[in-house]
This record gives C-alpha cells, structure tokens and sequence, in this order.
C-alpha cells in the first residue's frame, strides 16, 4: 500500500471555496474604510472649527470686540498672530479660518483642484443681507457627481449680528 502525499482535488476545492466565502463576507467591511477616515476627517475639521471659534470670542469678549461686525477687527492669540473677528468669531475667509483654527487651507473650486494643502476652501464673500460662507473639502475627494458642490464637503457659514457661525457637514458621496 502507498502512502498517500499532497491534497487531493476535492479538499483543495473545498478550501478555495470557503475562502472565496470569507472574501465575500469581509471585503465589504475593508472596502468603505477610505470613505469612513473623510468622514471622521470632516468631523474633525468641524470640531477644530468650533473650537478655534470658541477661543476666538472669548478673546473678542475681553477685548471688548465681540459685538463689532467688520472683519477689520481683529484679536491676538498667545504667540501674537493677529486673528481677524467678525461679531467675534471667525470670518469666512482663507485667512481667517487659515490663521483662527490653524487648518492647512488652500484657494479652489473643488475637491479635485491641484493645491499643496490638506485642505480646499471656496470662499464666498458677505453682503450687507448675507453672511459670508466658506466651503471647504478634503483634498483628493471625490468630485461632486451634480456640480452643485454640495458632497463630501463642510460649510461655515460666519456669524451675524443676530446669528452664531454655523459649522454644516456633508457626508453624502464620500
């Protein structure tokens, strides 16, 4: 009698099966992993927002300026950058929110711009009936399907004599 050496072909069909099944099974739990880390990302740039906006007007405040509503105004932080103030908080500007939160900002129309920076704004400038507005997405999301540059995006929305700044984040299309 032989000794028998190797798999015959049933078991290693067998075991090519059952990891095509745990492929199946798994792969959908890897494959949403880059979206998750945008959105977690957008979270994180919506809470240093409010924090920075935060610090911002208690500095605005004890200076006296939080009621005043050009973004001409402007408080120090504690190394002495000059931090610019709309109503106290921060304006909807590439500077303003650039030097106010210290983001790594640069000017775009989109996610898919080429800038050196983690971050893409597009700002929107205030009127006398609005307040300004600055969009901002992550560098290399993906490009809004509809153009309306509405996904995968956040919104600041700067404060107004009878208004907070509003800090709104998108997560569709990430």
């Amino acid at each position: 009698m032989r000794k028998q050496q190797g798999f015959t072909l049933i078991e290693l069909v067998v075991v090519i099966i059952i990891l095509g099944i745990l492929a199946v099974v798994a792969a959908p739990k890897f494959i949403n992993l880059q979206s998750d880390a945008r959105v977690s990302a957008l979270q994180g740039l919506k809470g240093a927002i409010q924090g920075a906006n935060s610090l911002v007007y208690s500095k605005a405040a004890l200076a006296g300026v939080e009621k005043s509503p050009s973004d001409s105004t402007n408080v120090k932080d504690n190394q002495g950058n000059v931090i610019d103030v709309v109503y106290g908080y921060l304006p909807a500007t590439l500077n303003g929110l650039k030097n106010g939160a210290d983001i790594d900002l640069g000017a775009g129309t989109g996610p898919t711009d080429n800038v050196a920076n983690d971050w893409i704004i597009n700002v929107t400038a205030g009127t006398s009936n609005a307040a300004g507005t600055a969009k901002i997405w992550q560098k290399g999301a993906p490009a809004d399907a509809d153009a309306d540059g509405n996904t995968c995006s956040l919104t600041y929305t700067e404060a107004t004599s009878a208004s907070q700044p509003k800090v709104e984040v998108v997560t569709t299309g990430c």
